[in-house]
């Protein structure tokens, strides 16, 4: 069984150095990410390729399920070779001895990396993770880990300038997709002082903002606005109003032809609501598994902490676990601990009326 911990103080020396000493001699990179990649993973990955180009170093992307639609430009615009598992092993990646070194971003978890774990039981070359996420397991050959860093992007950032990169605008590009991606485009508290002077830096290196905003934000297809307004409809509250659930089924999927990549941002939804302290938003996939539970919180309750005892993880405000049963055995477990979790309601909301 993996020893899950949380992450390396960020008042400790992070190793950069030992990433690029591992990185530099190699010829050629597999770099991945984890499962429904989001626009940090994608953003990073691409954004760690582009420069590993620029030190002479082929690398390729594998992603371990479908290319969301809503971050394909990235991984389109760059011309980078793509290996996509959602239908199998790539035939490309039989033999993964031509590579040397791999390099998973955005998380260091196996359940959040299926079907790899096996696929590298007799690779014996660096593996490395770059995360800023605060739940890890020992099992990568080194770790770049900071988990004050809004993004993953942001480590990435940090490495390619040590590294010596030049800051182009497509690694630019793709690094502003990642941060702005993990901050809701600097809205969350995640936001610190050097990701914005980050993202300043990688606007004078010449982001497209107006087309990165219409990508993300002005660009949805109809059966996600559909399949969101579902979930809004689902929408409980309990704990005197401090905890907000919704519930995505098969039918909402079948009946609104979406997937489940289109319930992204439906959980910040609820925390709208003045006396909403955590949200919860549970996906049943329309091919059937186990089902999935993301949690975000305003601060008063550590979800990261909470989805660790269901045998998931992430930050503190921001995580997610999957459990295996039907929806409203899995709703009845998990909101039954949060309530709990929350604790006693100590009064009236103190917010202005």
């Amino acid at each position: 069984m993996s020893d899950v911990r949380p992450a390396q103080s960020d008042t400790a020396v992070v190793p950069y150095q030992q990433i690029i000493d591992a990185l530099a001699p190699c010829k050629r990179v597999l770099v991945t990410t984890h499962v429904r990649p989001d626009g940090d993973a994608l953003g990073s990955s691409v954004g760690l390729i582009l420069g590993l180009r620029a030190r002479g170093i082929e690398a390729e992307f594998l992603t371990l399920s479908r290319l969301p639609r809503k971050y394909a430009f990235v991984v389109a615009d760059n011309g980078v070779t793509h290996h996509d598992a959602d239908a199998g092993w790539p035939a490309a990646l039989t033999d993964l001895s031509r590579f040397d070194a791999l390099v998973v971003c955005d998380t260091g978890t196996w359940n959040q990396l299926p079907g790899l774990k096996e696929r590298l039981a007799d690779f014996a070359k660096p593996k490395l993770v770059i995360d800023h996420h605060l739940t890890q397991e020992d099992w990568a050959s080194a770790k770049l880990v900071v988990t004050a860093a809004a993004a993953a992007g942001e480590v990435v950032a940090e490495l390619l300038e040590r590294w010596g990169v030049p800051l182009t605008p497509a690694i630019a590009s793709a690094l502003f997709l990642a941060i702005t991606s993990d901050t809701g485009w600097f809205q969350y508290a995640n936001t610190r002082p050097q990701t914005h002077r980050l993202a300043a830096r990688l606007i004078e290196a010449g982001v497209d903002t107006d087309r990165i905003y219409q990508l993300l934000y002005q660009n949805e297809r109809a059966e996600r606005v559909a399949l969101q307004a579902r979930g809004q409809q689902s929408l409980e509250l309990h704990a005197g109003g401090r905890l907000a659930v919704m519930r995505v089924g098969r039918a909402d999927f079948a009946e609104t032809r979406a997937d489940v990549p289109d319930t992204e941002s439906l959980i910040n939804v609820p925390l709208q609501i003045r006396t909403v302290q955590a949200s919860i938003l549970m996906t049943e996939p329309p091919e059937g598994g186990p089902i999935r539970v993301s949690l975000r919180s305003k601060g008063q309750v550590d979800v990261a902490r909470f989805a660790e005892r269901f045998g998931g993880g992430g930050h503190a405000r921001a995580a997610g676990l999957k459990l295996a049963g039907t929806l409203d055995a899995v709703h009845d477990a998990v909101v039954t601990a949060l309530v709990d979790a929350l604790g006693p309601d100590v009064g009236a909301d103190p917010a202005p009326a």
